[in-house]
């Protein structure tokens, strides 16, 4: 019974979150979306921090996941990174939570949304940055700084993806993945 209240109140708090984002969502919302008392919030959670934490740990988790679903051991480095980079940023895209809280750091700069995206990034980089070690280690790719690699990597998978599309058409998926190859892993030079 414990868990299923517990689990009620995660699942109620993150569409509270989803909905209202961090500052407008109160503990009076999650208790009445949860039909539980107020009190049974603070019997699994110390404060509305450690309730959202919980469920950023969960989503960071989930799109941990995605990007897995992405690895096909037979393709090579670069394939499994476009692929893992493109579902993790379909993910963001997609995933309710995300939009909000990204909506909410644009329109009000919450210091607490300001921390979560903070650290989805640094999820994300230290991601990528182990599947670059992981490469390097088994001679797919030369010897690289690895932490400024998978920056440079998101960051150019980000901006072609987003950054692109404010003033020209949307690139496909292969679009992309050419479009990286060439500039980032083959250079300009012949």
């Amino acid at each position: 019974m414990a868990i299923n209240r517990k689990q009620a109140i995660i699942d109620a708090a993150t569409k509270s979150f989803s909905l209202f984002g961090y500052k407008a969502t109160t503990m009076d919302q999650v208790a009445k979306l949860a039909l539980v008392g107020k009190g049974t919030i603070y019997t699994f959670f110390k404060n509305k921090e450690e309730l959202f934490d919980e469920i950023v740990s969960t989503m960071i988790a989930e799109m941990k996941i995605s990007a897995e679903d992405a690895i096909v051991k037979e393709h090579s480095f670069f394939e499994n990174a476009h692929d893992a980079l493109h579902n993790i940023l379909e993910f963001r895209k997609q995933h309710q939570l995300m939009i909000k809280l990204t909506q909410e750091n644009q329109e009000m700069g919450t210091p607490a949304v300001q921390e979560v995206l903070e650290r989805v990034e640094s999820e994300i980089l230290c991601y990528i940055k182990e599947k670059i070690e992981l490469a390097i280690e088994k001679q797919e790719i030369r010897e690289c700084n690895p932490e400024l690699t998978a920056f440079l990597l998101i960051k150019m998978y980000i901006s072609l993806v987003f950054g692109w599309e404010k003033n020209h058409p949307p690139l496909s998926k292969e679009e992309i993945a050419q479009i990286i190859e060439q500039y980032f892993l083959k250079g300009l030079s012949n």
